[in-house]
């Protein structure tokens, strides 16, 4: 497999706008924004390309410290898994609101790494908050950056400085891949069958359904060719669906069929196939899909 592209990981506190420069960079609205916090979980990854280079960007959920609650621990881990890719951390603040003590919590973690640590207030949208920003260089870190992630501006200079500080990959160095959609209704084992194929803990899991929010790319080599498997929320009957962000879980599940080459259907061994199961079918097989269905 070809050298992968440097990588960029955003971390910060839940709600500072993580998703929202994710989608910026990327230029597309492939992390679910909200302003609910914790809509992120998983590690989200995409490559983009900044002056002709390619870079490789990973969005991590809200790290909370200090509480217990099994799906905020996760988080974390999920957060240090990613981190322990980076070539530059982005650590993400917020400019309206100053230095807040999570971030100080963050900051100590981050404290010691060895890659570069970029400190990027966020919600710098006029001239006040951009000179206020300065306050950000208590934190401990050398180099603070503000941007705007729902207007742009900022987003160049920072993305220029990372390209000053990691290694050249170009487009084009990237090899062609088998992209495979895991999908299914909530808590059939998506996600631990993801887990199980990368043969590490990718993926957040639990029994609480509706875990996976975003549709979660991760490459693997099998055979000495790269695979990407997408982990993809529960798809539930529409009538079902409740409140913007399971619209959007939903939304992403079907993108992630229509970019896949070929769909595995997950089902409960332990139940009777049921209409959701068909209908998730249905919506592989009027896409034209190829499909496979794992009974786990």
């Amino acid at each position: 497999m070809s050298e992968r592209p440097p990588t960029l990981v955003i971390v910060g506190r839940p709600n500072v706008g993580k998703s929202t420069l994710f989608n910026r960079v990327i230029g597309k609205r492939v992390a679910v924004v909200e302003d609910e916090p914790g809509v992120t979980r998983d590690r989200l990854y995409s490559e983009f390309t900044h002056r002709g280079r390619l870079l490789r960007l990973v969005d991590t959920g809200g790290i909370v410290f200090g509480d217990e609650d099994e799906i905020l621990a996760q988080i974390r881990v999920q957060a240090d898994v990613a981190l322990a890719e980076a070539d530059v951390v982005v650590f993400l603040t917020d400019a309206a609101e100053g230095i807040h003590p999570a971030d100080w919590d963050i900051a100590e973690r981050l404290r010691g790494f060895q890659c570069p640590v970029l400190v990027v207030p966020t919600k710098a949208d006029n001239a006040l908050r951009v000179g206020e920003a300065s306050e950000f260089h208590a934190l401990g870190f050398p180099e603070v950056l503000p941007v705007s992630g729902l207007h742009g501006s900022g987003i160049e200079a920072l993305l220029d400085r990372v390209c000053e500080l990691v290694p050249t990959v170009r487009p084009g160095d990237e090899v062609d891949e088998v992209r495979l959609a895991i999908v299914g209704r909530p808590n059939v084992g998506k996600s631990s069958m993801l887990n199980a194929l990368c043969g590490e803990e990718r993926v957040i899991v639990s029994d609480i359904a509706g875990t996976t929010r975003d549709a979660v790319d991760t490459v693997v080599a099998w055979k000495g060719k790269p695979v990407r498997l997408i982990d993809t929320a529960g798809i539930r009957r529409r009538g079902k669906i409740q409140g913007s962000v399971e619209y959007y879980m939903v939304h992403r599940a079907l993108e992630a069929m229509r970019r896949a080459h070929c769909v595995v259907l997950v089902v409960d061994a332990t139940e009777p196939m049921t209409d959701g199961d068909k209908r998730v079918a249905k919506e592989c097989h009027d896409m034209g899909k190829p499909l496979v269905v794992a009974i786990n």
